[in-house]
């Protein structure tokens, strides 16, 4: 007598919905290689500060046999000869790019949180309409409107001059970008706020003085720094709305210290890095305003 063999009971299997296809998670990408990717990244950034930083306390031979080495043999000569040019490049450049950078700051901010405030009031459509049309001065290159600026201002009697300099920067891209950042802070304000300044009989002018700029503070740190570390990094600006004979901002000044034969390597460092000191301090100064400016929007 046999007995019959019974199979294993077949598992039940999920059946798939009609039409759909089956989920499949998308690969992850390793922990090792996403941190060998980021540690690129820095890298990419951080080595021109490095070079800079490192070859300024450098003597010169140490400089052409390897770039890359720390200061084994630190020296401030090369901050010492780039303070004592004879034709004082460093202090002259410094100068004017900070007169530049003053001027153009403290007319951008007023008229770009002055606009801001204007049409960030009004109807929908309207603001878009205006904001569209500030947009162009975002998306066109810099290139392609600095001879037509070029023209302007020669007819203007301008040219060469450091008011037509500013005055080119206040007429830029540069009031766009601050109009597209009060914007977006100045909408959020409540309308309440502004109506009760209204009934108790403040102007427009007072309102925007006394009430609106102090709320936008962060806005306003986030608009003076990155427009003053543009400002003070325009080649193009400077080296032909000013010439190489009216004065040169720190960027024209640099350039023109690179020699067409031969090259002083720890000079050129030198200068520049006591050119970027200025704008890190600047930037240290008001940190706590910009990172407010920043992280404004996820707090809300």
């Amino acid at each position: 007598m046999t007995t019959a063999q019974t199979s294993p009971p077949a598992v039940a299997r999920p059946a798939l919905a009609a039409g759909r296809a089956p989920h499949r998670r998308a690969p992850r990408v390793p922990g090792t290689a996403r941190l060998i990717a980021a540690i690129l990244v820095i890298l990419a950034f951080v080595s021109p500060i490095y070079l800079t930083v490192v070859n300024a306390f450098k003597p010169e031979r140490d400089i052409v046999s390897d770039p890359a080495a720390p200061p084994i043999h630190p020296t401030l000569s090369n901050l010492s000869t780039a303070l004592s040019r004879p034709d004082h490049l460093l202090q002259l450049g410094l100068r004017n790019s900070v007169i530049t950078v003053v001027c153009s700051v403290l007319l951008l901010i007023p008229l770009g949180s002055a606009f801001s405030f204007y049409i960030s009031r009004r109807r929908t459509r309207l603001r878009a309409a205006i904001l569209a049309l500030l947009a162009a001065g975002l998306m066109i290159p810099p290139q392609v409107v600095l001879l037509p600026t070029i023209h302007i201002l020669t007819l203007a009697g301008l040219d060469h001059t450091y008011l037509g300099l500013i005055l080119s920067n206040v007429g830029g891209g540069y009031l766009s970008f601050a109009v597209f950042v009060y914007v977006g802070f100045m909408r959020a304000i409540p309308e309440e706020i502004v109506e009760a300044a209204r009934i108790d009989g403040a102007g427009g002018l007072r309102i925007w003085w006394k009430i609106i700029m102090p709320l936008v503070r962060p806005a306003t740190a986030t608009v003076a720094i990155f427009l003053s570390l543009w400002i003070w990094n325009d080649f193009l600006n400077p080296l032909f709305i000013l010439g190489p004979l009216q004065g040169q901002t720190i960027t024209t000044g640099l350039y023109l210290s690179v020699g067409q034969f031969q090259m002083n390597y720890g000079q050129l460092f030198g200068i520049m890095f006591l050119a970027g000191v200025i704008p890190v301090a600047g930037y240290l100064v008001m940190q706590k305003q910009f990172i407010a400016g920043l992280t404004a929007g996820s707090t809300k």
